[in-house]
């Protein structure tokens, strides 16, 4: 029995199948998925086996040292996707499988096997082993079942013993103690030890309980159950329990809404497709408050009932909690959560709960998509057109084209849902490629808020230099008055955006990278949000010796400073990455605001999806133009986006919204078009631009960022790579470049960039696939890199 192993080892030699024997002790778990530690070279190597073969090409074969999974981690199907992923993001494949697993599972994991059905229910080799404890090392397991391996693999598959997974490193499993009543009669228990009589007639009721529970119930103390344990008439044993990312928050359940006429047209499509096991990719358009969430609960509902299971991505899952807990509402423990957020063990616990089977629903961000369900009924993609969909490591992928992917080899509708869809889903709507389903109103009709846009030079002019216009103060004040909730949008982080001499021009700017420095008031510090470098904020210009150096632009803290100033009597949250770094803060931040502990809530990007709190009447956007002027395709796109979305935070219940939008750059029609809510006039002018310019969804790109340490070196290899892709594309493909990246360095390294256009390129993997191999095995050169991204979302 051959194994083909793909090899912890990224690089272009690498970055094929390896074969190794798989010993006789071995043959029972060696399946394609499992993970194996094989030795390659001098040292042993984790890897995945893709495939089992009778024979090998090689004469001589190493054997596989071991097999840490018994239970294959990657299903047949994911093995497909990370060959999918792989070619179409031109990565390494080793890459691609390592993306779908958690963490924990990336490091070294220790296993015991652990006793699940009686004793006497077991063949008797596996009772001698149990003998005298209910859980064994792996290694001793294995040991002792040499002879005897094919009935411990019987006894795996048939639920009898299971394996319980020990992480070293990133998190181990987590236990808590049990404790119960031995059989014993009351009454040898002295009568004057009466607490012990109480604890011990508890027990033998309510059988075996969690310690902690137990006291607690009980009213008991410790010390009582260690006199019963210890007289022997009860025991303590520990149990694995899982990590709960809710911490036992108790959510009440919530059942299904009476939906509307629009929101029962729309679901009739998805439901059908769920119906008929039929794969369709389907697009929501629908306006903030319309109600799309309960169509995504519903549909779920009905996968359920046809036993499927259902995959829910929301865009950053810890910016969204309110989203987290309708689900555990409507579907309670059936539900799994997965997102950056959480720490490396409760990851693990609900990868666990899902490759167990436990759940049938995965709520989390862009990694679920490939959670290891085997039986998929519907993915949804809320907020389609968020950037955070889109990964910006390797293997660059698109959580969409994955779960496009995944939906058609599950014949399962992929719903994707959004308020202000990303132009090309939106045309390829309107193309007939997805189905386009409408919500056009509110729910109960109420209206959508009033947009106000100022012109902030106006403002300059009549000798107001603060950042809040007089409109937007007046408003801020009146809902004060009115004891009704504000929310303020600036949209970057930190307390001013760069620090620059009055004297001579001088910008305070990172000695790693080509970028300025962010002045952060806490440690009265300049901050590289690029490679972190961190330097005290000088007292004068490192040019010229002025004096006159001073902070540029507004960040969020020196918002909150002027608030305090304006309107001393507000109470503010301020919501950015500084003050959420924390676990949980988010969520702590937002309860306190819904529970109306303060009048305005603060924040960047954060707070533009999500929020829905009755209170909210008034949203402030402090600059609308800083995105706009991005040297990308995209930002009158993200511009309109964001605003749009922000303004839905407003007026959501009965009290009616209002939206106050100041902007350098008023008569943009990115900013005008939020006034009248229209994205179809937006979509069509945004058209209109992209067909000028020859840009998606008109034409594909991909992006090829060249960097080295050596200037030189960086330009050479950059006109290489230009002229070989424009020698070997077709005629009509664009090849634009080589030209400095907009960050000209980052972390000491030089960047220069290529850009490909183009509509068909049948060869463009296998030319893309060539530069990446050709580049990275010329072995005179270690520290050039190339990073290559297929439809990219940004070209910074």
């Amino acid at each position: 029995m051959i194994a083909r192993v793909i090899v912890d080892v990224p690089t272009a030699q690498t970055d094929r199948l390896f074969d190794y024997e798989v010993p006789h002790e071995w043959r029972a778990f060696a399946r394609p998925g499992a993970r194996v530690i094989v030795p390659f070279g001098p040292r042993r190597i984790q890897g995945f086996v893709v495939a089992l073969e009778q024979t090998s090409e090689a004469t001589k074969l190493k054997p596989i040292s071991e097999v840490l999974d018994p239970l294959p981690v990657l299903s047949e199907e994911l093995l497909e996707l990370g060959d999918w992923l792989a070619k179409t993001t031109v990565c390494y494949k080793v890459k691609a499988f390592f993306a779908m697993l958690p963490a924990a599972l990336k490091t070294k994991v220790s296993k015991q096997v652990e006793r699940k059905a009686a004793l006497d229910l077991l063949p008797l080799p596996l009772q001698t082993l149990f003998a005298d404890h209910d859980v064994v090392p792996w290694e001793e397991a294995r040991s002792l079942m040499k002879q005897d391996l094919s009935l411990l693999k019987t006894a795996l598959d048939e639920g009898a013993v299971s394996l319980v997974y020990k992480v070293t490193e990133k998190g181990a499993k987590k236990t808590a103690k049990l404790v119960q009543a031995l059989p014993k009669q009351v009454e040898d228990i002295p009568e004057r030890a009466k607490k012990q009589r109480e604890l011990f007639c508890y027990l033998q009721e309510n059988g075996p309980l969690l310690t902690k529970d137990a006291l607690q119930q009980s009213k008991t103390t410790r010390a009582t159950l260690k006199a019963l344990i210890e007289k022997g008439f009860a025991e303590e044993t520990d149990v694995e329990v899982y990590r709960d990312p809710l911490q036992h928050e108790q959510i009440p359940p919530s059942a299904p809404l009476e939906l509307t006429p629009a929101q029962a047209a729309v679901i009739a499509p998805i439901e059908a497709a769920i119906e008929n096991g039929h794969h369709e990719a389907m697009l929501l358009h629908g306006v903030t408050g319309s109600g799309k969430t309960e169509i995504y609960l519903q549909a779920i509902a009905k996968v359920l009932e046809k036993g499927k299971e259902a995959m829910m991505l929301v865009p950053e899952i810890s910016l969204t909690p309110q989203m987290v807990t309708r689900f555990k509402a409507r579907f309670g423990d059936l539900v799994a959560i997965m997102h950056s957020g959480l720490s490396n063990g409760e990851k693990y616990d609900e990868w666990r709960k899902i490759h167990r089977k436990e759940v049938k629903v995965v709520v989390g961000a862009r990694s679920a998509v490939f959670a290891p369900f085997t039986n998929i009924g519907i993915i949804i993609i809320d907020e389609e057109h968020e950037t955070s969909y889109k990964q910006e490591e390797t293997p660059r992928y698109h959580a969409k084209d994955v779960a496009l992917y995944r939906g058609r080899k599950h014949e399962a509708p992929v719903l994707l849902g959004s308020a202000t869809p990303s132009v090309e889903s939106f045309a390829r709507a309107k193309k007939g490629v997805y189905r386009l389903l409408s919500l056009r109103e509110r729910i109960k009709g109420r209206p959508l808020p009033e947009v106000d846009v100022v012109d902030m030079r106006e403002e300059l002019r009549r000798g107001n230099r603060s950042m809040f216009s007089g409109q937007l103060l007046q408003a801020l004040q009146a809902r004060l008055e009115r004891n009704e909730q504000s929310v303020l949008f600036l949209n970057r982080r930190g307390y001013s955006t760069f620090v620059m001499c009055r004297d001579c021009g001088y910008v305070a700017s990172c000695s790693h990278c080509d970028i300025s420095y962010t002045y952060h008031r806490a440690g009265n510090s300049l901050k590289c949000h690029y490679c972190g470098d961190e330097q005290p904020m000088p007292k004068t210009c490192a040019e010229c010796g002025s004096d006159h150096i001073r902070f540029f632009g507004s960040g969020t803290q020196k918002v909150e400073e002027e608030l305090a100033r304006l309107l001393p009597e507000a109470k503010v949250i301020r919501m950015d990455v500084d003050t959420t770094r924390k676990k949980g803060a988010h969520k702590q931040l937002l309860e306190a605001f819904g529970k109306g502990d303060a009048d305005i809530l603060l924040g960047t990007q954060m707070i533009a999806k999500g929020l829905d709190f009755p209170r909210i009447t008034l949203v402030g956007v402090l600059t609308a133009d800083t995105m706009l002027h991005i040297p990308d395709f995209r930002s009158a796109e993200r511009t309109f986006q964001l605003l749009e979305q922000v303004a839905g935070r407003a007026g959501r219940d009965q009290l009616k919204g209002e939206v106050i939008i100041q902007s350098y750059t008023p008569d943009h029609y990115s900013i005008q078009l939020v006034k009248s809510h229209d994205y179809e006039q937006f979509f069509a002018k945004e058209m209109q631009l992209r067909k000028q310019g020859s840009y998606p969804p008109y034409y594909y790109m991909a992006l090829l960022t060249i960097s080295d340490t050596e200037l030189a070196s960086t330009i050479s290899a950059a006109q290489k790579v230009a002229r070989y892709l424009k020698e070997s594309l077709n005629e009509e493909t664009v090849v634009l470049g080589p030209v400095v990246s907009p960050i000209a360095r980052i972390k000491d390294r030089y960047r220069y960039q290529c850009v490909i256009k183009y509509r068909h390129e049948p060869k463009l993997q296998e030319i893309l696939d060539t530069v990446m191999r050709h580049y990275l095995r010329d072995a005179t050169n270690k520290k050039l890199q190339i990073s290559i991204d297929v439809n990219p979302h940004f070209f910074m």
